[in-house]
C-alpha cells in the first residue's frame, strides 16, 4: 500500500533510500498492529489498525516531509544568498585591498616628496635669514654713516652761519 501511495510522491532521495521509506513504512504497520493485539491481551479492549488510519499516517508523513523540505529549502537558500554575498564581499576586499597597496605606495612618493620639498624650503628658510641678518648689518652700518653725515653736516652749516657774516662783508668789499 505505501508503495502505491510513495511511488508518485517526489522525495529528493535515491531510490534505494525511497524504498526503504517505504519498507519502514510498513514494518511500522505491523508494530502497531502489533501493539494492538498486546493492548487487547493486557486490558481486554479491542482496537484496531484500519487501512484508513494507516493512509492516514502515509498523509502525516507526506505533510511533514512537506513542511520540512519547503523549510530546509528555504534555509538553503538563505545559506546561498549569504554565501553569494560573502564571496562579492571577498572579491570586493581583495579589490581594495590592491587599491590600498596602491594608494599606499603612491602616499609614501608623496611623503617622500613632501619631505624633500619642506627641506628645501627649511634651507631656503635659513640662507633667506642668514641674508636677512646680512643685510640688517649693511643697513645698520649705513645708517652709522648716515648719522655721521649728518652730524658732520650739522656742524658744517654750523660753522657755515658763523662764517656767513664774513663772508657777506668780502662780498660787499669787493665791487
Amino acid at each position: 500500500v505505501a508503495q502505491h501511495f510513495l511511488a508518485s510522491y517526489h522525495i529528493e532521495c535515491t531510490d534505494e533510500v525511497k524504498q526503504s521509506v517505504v519498507n519502514t513504512m510498513g514494518t511500522i504497520q505491523d508494530i502497531v498492529a502489533g501493539k494492538c493485539v498486546e493492548y487487547f491481551e493486557r486490558y481486554r479492549r479491542r482496537t484496531f489498525v484500519t487501512p484508513k488510519s494507516y493512509l492516514s499516517f502515509i498523509g502525516g508523513y507526506k505533510a511533514i516531509y512537506k513542511e520540512k523540505f519547503t523549510s530546509l529549502r528555504s534555509l538553503s537558500e538563505h545559506m546561498r544568498t549569504g554565501l553569494a554575498k560573502l564571496m562579492e564581499a571577498e572579491v570586493s576586499i581583495n579589490q581594495l585591498s590592491k587599491e590600498l597597496v596602491m594608494k599606499e605606495k603612491d602616499l609614501a612618493v608623496a611623503s617622500k616628496k613632501a619631505d624633500e620639498v619642506l627641506l628645501e624650503v627649511t634651507m631656503k628658510a635659513h640662507a633667506a635669514e642668514k641674508v636677512k641678518m646680512q643685510v640688517q648689518m649693511v643697513k645698520d652700518k649705513a645708517q652709522t654713516i648716515v648719522d655721521d653725515i649728518a652730524i658732520d653736516k650739522a656742524a658744517a652749516e654750523e660753522k657755515l652761519e658763523a662764517a656767513r657774516p664774513a663772508l657777506e662783508e668780502a662780498k660787499a668789499a669787493l665791487q
